[in-house]
């Protein structure tokens, strides 16, 4: 397993942006703009994981922009904190197995979601390319938010 990102959601992109760039130092590494999910993520390192970051081998914070407003009441504007497994269906097989709820299946091959027991979502992602889909995640419905 491997640490990836912690997610913070944010009203205003521009005053984010300059909160953790121009003020804290981090470096914006990669960006990602969803017409269809009408969001933008940008993805920032520390100034001495810049090198690494662009090779996906350090920890970054991920900036979540959802276009449309939206109030996050109750710390959600903290989102998940994520993970790359070797093998994500294995993975929640042994959580499951614990007694953890998979809140978000792995329906995809790529990706799914729990809960930590105080609340703190942790989403869970493939290494390397989505594994089939397979049962009996690829029917399971979700359970809870994350």
């Amino acid at each position: 397993m491997r640490y990836l990102h912690t997610m913070v959601r944010v009203k205003d992109l521009d005053a984010a942006l300059d909160f953790y760039c121009a003020k804290l130092g981090l470096q914006e590494v990669r960006r990602i703009e969803s017409e269809k999910g009408r969001f933008s993520l940008i993805f920032l390192a520390a100034p001495d994981d810049v090198a690494a970051a662009k090779e996906n081998f350090a920890p970054l914070v991920e900036i979540t922009y959802n276009w449309d407003p939206e109030d996050y009441a109750g710390g959600r504007n903290f989102g998940h904190l994520a993970y790359q497994v070797d093998d994500i269906y294995a993975a929640c097989q042994k959580l499951a197995d614990g007694g953890v709820t998979i809140n978000r299946p792995p329906r995809d091959g790529h990706m799914a979601f729990i809960r930590s027991p105080d609340g703190i979502s942790i989403e869970l992602l493939q290494k390397g390319e989505p594994l089939a889909p397979a049962e009996p995640w690829a029917s399971m419905q979700n359970t809870g938010a994350w």
